[in-house]
């Protein structure tokens, strides 16, 4: 191994002592041979300084012309096919767009009603079923059904209670709500026809409104405003589409709510609450 600081290292050799199969390299020997047939041009590479009318072909210019960009400019979409897709660009919402959903303290006010009203049907269930808090108890009910005109009296009185009760308890936890107000809604109507037919009989329609009725017609417009709102997301509906968003069933538990409590009032009393 000789030292890089050895000059006799990098001295060419001279013929003396090499083998007969050694021979040294010359760059000339690359070069083609005066009769060779082939193509030796080359293409020629403009300056970048070079005019363009001094040459057939554009130079890169460094200060004024813009070198090509190695990538496609982007465009207002994807070309049908592009990809193997054909979908069109869709639109993007603002980062905010999530804000627009909140809506300040009406859950909050939702929830109120909701409890309000439902702890309303439940005590009055209760003073239905079993006379608490100075209620009539379920004999009282029966009767009192009886004398409205209702049959199957004895039947309707459980099932009248029973179904306040629970309806009272679904709309507290916010469970099946729009069933549970339709239920509420139906027996409020079937009580407001009763309610009419009995101020009817006494003669005291004109005064249906001043005679204490306001507070049951308050009520049920209650009741069918929170069917159209919704329950809200204090509770177990919180991930329901009609605890947010109530539309088109919404209307329909209105209906079904309305149509059920006359369907009642015609099938078990048949009477004409205005005749």
């Amino acid at each position: 191994m000789t030292s890089p600081h050895d000059p006799s290292a990098w001295q060419r050799p001279d013929d003396s002592g090499r083998p007969a199969s050694a021979r040294l390299v010359d760059p000339e020997d690359d070069l083609h041979s005066p009769n060779f047939g082939g193509d030796t041009e080359t293409t020629a590479i403009p300056r970048y300084d070079t005019p363009k009318a001094a040459t057939d072909q554009t130079p890169f210019g460094l200060m004024n012309d813009p070198e090509p960009l190695p990538y496609v400019q982007p465009s207002a979409g994807l070309a049908p096919g592009a990809y193997g897709s054909t979908a069109t660009p869709t639109e993007v919402e603002p980062a905010d767009s999530a804000r627009s959903d909140r809506r300040g303290t009406q859950d909050l006010g939702l929830l109120l009603l909701r409890v309000a009203v439902g702890a309303l049907f439940i005590g009055q269930g209760l003073q239905n079923l079993f006379g608490w808090w100075g209620g009539s108890g379920v004999s009282e009910f029966r009767d009192y059904l009886a004398d409205l005109g209702f049959r199957y009296a004895d039947i309707l009185a459980y099932v009248a209670a029973g179904g306040q009760v629970a309806a009272g308890v679904l709309l507290v936890v916010g469970l099946f709500t729009p069933v549970a107000a339709a239920g509420a809604l139906a027996y409020l109507v079937t009580g407001m026809l009763a309610e009419v037919a009995e101020a009817h009989d006494d003669a005291r329609l004109s005064a249906f409104l001043t005679d204490g009725h306001q507070y049951e017609v308050i009520l049920l417009c209650a009741v069918a405003a929170m069917i159209l709102i919704g329950p809200g997301r204090y509770g177990l509906d919180a991930g329901r589409g009609w605890a947010r968003r109530p539309f088109i069933g919404s209307f329909a538990a209105l209906l079904l709510g309305i149509g059920a409590g006359v369907a009642i009032w015609v099938l078990l009393n048949g009477t004409n609450p205005l005749a």
